[in-house]
Parts: structure tokens; sequence; C-alpha cells
């Protein structure tokens, strides 16, 4: 049998949630024998092993139980049940700089940092260098931390967490720390660490990321583990698991036919904030976006055919009604988009009452990042652009990817060395 790295045996997680402080205390203070609070398992019964040198993804919803099984494997946390077995030593990308005193330099916290951890000065010594060539902090190491700019206190955080040689790396969304380029050093050391043949433990909602580095995946929910295996696998059940949180086993099937009565635009995650205006002659009143497996979702991976779906409902004559999509990103740039008008495509005039469903088909070529999808219907009415309805960012798109290159879009170069 292949030695383990971590054994996770039938641990839950139980919190005592009470209605208001005062029952904490009559509780605390046997003053009651009733019941003052209702229980809450962060975990439900969760087991699995995970192997020398492998590298294992866990994913879920939030609130699904990822951030207290990570906190139990590192000791920050008591399991209420269960057991739990870790051989090797751990390194814990976490809460970045939480062991880190603000009064101190940036050099007295490495030193106080790597004694929690468990170093004795001559090994801190040694890894001193690397330490602030990895930070690149430049004369800041000398200054007490609390001076520093937000991006500056990670970058050494990091530094510290990620250069004491660990056989056991345990990852919680740290690799999106500090500018690009420092994320950039983050990912060569995280792939370093992986051709080195270290265990890895990875908790991130970057399902690129997951795609890219991960041999095997576990699927947590509502604190159930629901799933694990293969990568691809089980991250396409955790897009189902986004549009269909009902999900509790592997047993249950979203299959998009049994939700085609269902309102498309319940099924996705959408935007509290959309901004909605237009004489309303023409209404959208239902959309959705597809994946290539026809499922409604927000996830989307790079490379892959999508369809965004939108259905208009006629309360007036409308003659050339245009139909357009729109996506921007996280600043409100407009990335790219499209209508019939551009599309050439003549839509007949329409009657009120008429319903008509368009669908945009195409392949997605943006980076893996998030965005914002827009939708609108409008028109030309003698000679007057008119705006019937227009829903501005109504819902986010997520693009997962295992290669991204510069700027938004992906140009497919081919490489060719002579």
């Amino acid at each position: 049998m292949e030695e383990i790295a971590i054994q996770v045996n039938h641990i839950s997680k139980l919190y005592k949630l009470y209605d208001k402080p005062s029952d904490r205390l009559k509780e605390s203070l046997g003053l009651t024998k009733k019941k003052c609070y209702h229980e809450h398992f962060a975990l439900d019964d969760v087991s699995f092993n995970i192997k020398k040198g492998e590298t294992v993804g866990i994913i879920g919803t939030n609130g699904a139980g990822k951030s207290t099984i990570l906190k139990i494997i590192t000791g920050v946390l008591n399991p209420s049940e269960g057991q739990l077995h870790v051989n090797g030593r751990i390194s814990a990308l976490l809460e970045l700089g939480a062991g880190f005193n603000m009064e101190y330099t940036g050099i007295e916290n490495v030193y106080l940092n790597g004694t929690m951890i468990g170093f004795k000065k001559e090994e801190i010594d040694e890894r001193l260098e690397s330490i602030l060539s990895f930070a690149d902090i430049g004369d800041f190491i000398n200054q007490p931390v609390k001076t520093y700019s937000s991006g500056m206190f990670v970058r050494l955080a990091f530094a510290v967490a990620i250069n004491i040689d660990p056989e056991i790396l345990i990852v919680d969304e740290a690799l999106s720390v500090g500018d690009v380029f420092f994320q950039a050093k983050c990912y060569r050391k995280f792939e370093d660490f992986k051709a080195q043949g270290k265990t890895i433990l990875f908790v991130t909602h970057d399902l690129g990321s997951i795609n890219k580095y991960c041999d095997r995946v576990i699927l947590l929910n509502k604190g159930k583990m629901v799933s694990e295996g293969n990568t691809k696998e089980v991250v396409d059940l955790y897009k189902k698991l986004l549009v269909s949180p009902e999900i509790e086993t592997e047993a249950h099937d979203t299959d998009i036919e049994t939700r085609e009565n269902k309102i498309w635009k319940q099924s996705i995650r959408r935007n509290p904030n959309t901004i909605e205006y237009g004489d309303k002659k023409a209404e959208i009143v239902d959309y959705c976006i597809r994946d290539n497996t026809n499922t409604i979702t927000n996830t989307i991976e790079k490379g892959t055919i999508f369809s965004v779906v939108m259905k208009v409902k006629f309360f007036d004559i409308i003659r050339e009604p245009i139909f357009a999509f729109t996506i921007k990103d996280l600043r409100g740039t407009e990335v790219t988009g499209t209508n019939t008008m551009f599309e050439n495509i003549r839509i007949n005039p329409k009657q009120s009452g008429d319903i008509q469903t368009v669908t945009f088909t195409q392949e997605m070529a943006l980076q893996g990042r998030e965005y914002m999808l827009s939708l609108g219907v409008t028109g030309y009415q003698d000679g007057d652009f008119k705006v019937y309805h227009r829903l501005y960012d109504v819902c986010n798109i997520t693009v997962i990817s295992d290669k991204d290159t510069v700027g938004y879009f992906d140009i497919k170069s081919i490489v060719k060395l002579d």
C-alpha cells in the first residue's frame, strides 16, 4: 500500500448556534435545562486519504466546509468527532501573516514566524536569503511591518510560508496574492513543489488551477463529501451543483432535461444589482447561459462552445427588433459582444403577444477569469433608435482555463521551432 500523507477518518465539526448571547450564558451557568441552541455541522462525517506525492484539490460552494477541513488538518481547529493522521511537516498558506507582530520589523517577523513553525535559528539562517529574495521588498525588510502596504505584507508572509521546505503544502486561495508578476512567481514555486513530489492540498475557486494542477479532486457541499475522483468529472459535477444546490450525492443527476420546465434564469447565479431600463414594448422575460453539454451554468471552459440564450415577449408592434449581448470585465470594460444586426440576421416584424427565443452560440476564447453579461432588445422606429429592454450586468460568467495568455483573448498562436 502506498504511504498515506493525510488520513481523514469520519471527521465532523459541530457548532452550537445561539439566538442571543444570554442563551449561551444561561447554558454555561446551568441556569436552564432547555436546549438554547441549534446545531450546525460545518463538517459531517467526512473521510478521505491523500497519498504522498499527490496534488489534491478541494472544491465546493461557500459554506461547504473547505476552510474548516483545512484548519482541522493544520491543527487550528479540533474536530468534534473523528480522527486525523498527518505524516509529514506541513506548511499552510491559509491566513497569511496571522502570526506577524505589527511592531516588529520584517526580518524580526521572519525569525518569529520560523520559530513558531518549529525551526531553529540556524535553520532559518539557511533559508533567509531565499525568503528575502522571494519577497523582494528591498530595504523595507528592516522596517516595522505596520508601515507596509497590504501587497508588501502578503509578499513577505507568503515568502516565509513557502520557503521552509515542507513535506506537505496546504494552500487556501493564497496563490492570488500580490500583483500579476508576484502571482506568476508563486505559481512557479507551486509547480516546483509539484515536480519535487511534495504532497499538496489545494483549495480554490479557480477551477482552471484545479484542472491544471490536481491529480484528484474532492467535492464538498454543506459539510458533506459529495464526490472524489477524476478532476474533470468532479469539476463537471461541481458546475451542476452551482446551479442545483440540492445535489447531495453522486446518485443525484442534474440533467438539463429534468429542468426544462423551469424558468431558465432560476438555474443561474444572478446579480441582485442588475441595472434595468427601457420602455418595455418588448421585455426579456427569461435568459441563461448553456455550456457545451447544454447544461445551464455560469461556468464555461475556455475553448469550448457555449450559448447565450434569451426569451423576449413583445407588448407592441415592433418591425425590426435587434437582440444583443455584451460581456464586460469586472471593471466595466466591454470585452466582446454582438447583436443580430451585426450578424446580418433579419428578424420578422413582431406583434403584441409574440414570444421570440434567441440563441447566440460561439467558442469561448476569453482568458480564465470573471466577467459580467448584459442583454438587450432594441430597434429603430421611424429612423430613431429605441431601447425596449436592457439588463446590464445580469449575471456573471466564470471562464476556467488551464492556459492563459496576455490580454483578454487567446489568439491561438502556433509556435514553430526550425
